[in-house]
């Protein structure tokens, strides 16, 4: 099993936009989950279309725009994430189709099966509730919401002394 960037990215950034609506009421912008979670803002763009076409998010446009989740947070299980991201969690090489060894089912087929079972059947019992509840999330959290603000107040005095330094009084 081969879980790619698209399906981490898709479930931090969801887990990220949990977080954030729980502390605020408005909605979440892309560039704050790209700040925080250090995602390029253009792979979030296509991620977030996925995720609303399937019904997990929704979306509002303007100067105060944003995300919001669609649905509450013990409704929505990572299996529907990574799945809404067109994401697999299977293990076979065969990709269950059965014709991994030329052509024909190898030995560990139904091994290989079970477990990909197990692992979408684990993934949809987790909700992003549970995972908002789980002992690092917060303390990490805080943590990158204290090195975003760290990072705005030096752009902000960067440009400042950059300002002063081009118009010296």
């Amino acid at each position: 099993m081969r879980l790619t960037t698209r399906g981490r990215y898709a479930v931090t950034a969801l887990l990220d936009l949990a977080l954030q609506t729980s502390q605020q009421e408005s909605a979440v912008s892309l560039s704050d989950i790209a700040k925080r979670q250090s995602i390029s803002i253009s792979y979030l763009e296509q991620l977030f279309s996925k995720l609303r076409k399937r019904g997990l998010v929704t979306s509002i446009r303007g100067a105060a725009g944003g995300y919001n989740l669609a649905k509450p947070l013990n409704e929505i299980d990572v299996m529907s994430i990574i799945s809404a991201v067109d994401e697999s969690v299977n293990a076979m090489q065969c990709e269950g189709r059965g014709d991994c060894q030329g052509g024909t089912m190898c030995l560990t087929h139904d091994l290989w099966c079970a477990l990909s079972n197990h692992i979408e059947q684990y993934l949809k019992n987790i909700t992003l509730a549970q995972l908002l509840d789980m002992e690092n999330v917060q303390s990490v959290s805080e943590r990158q919401h204290t090195s975003t603000k760290d990072i705005s107040i030096k752009d902000i005095n960067t440009i400042t002394l950059s300002n002063s330094e081009a118009n010296p009084a």
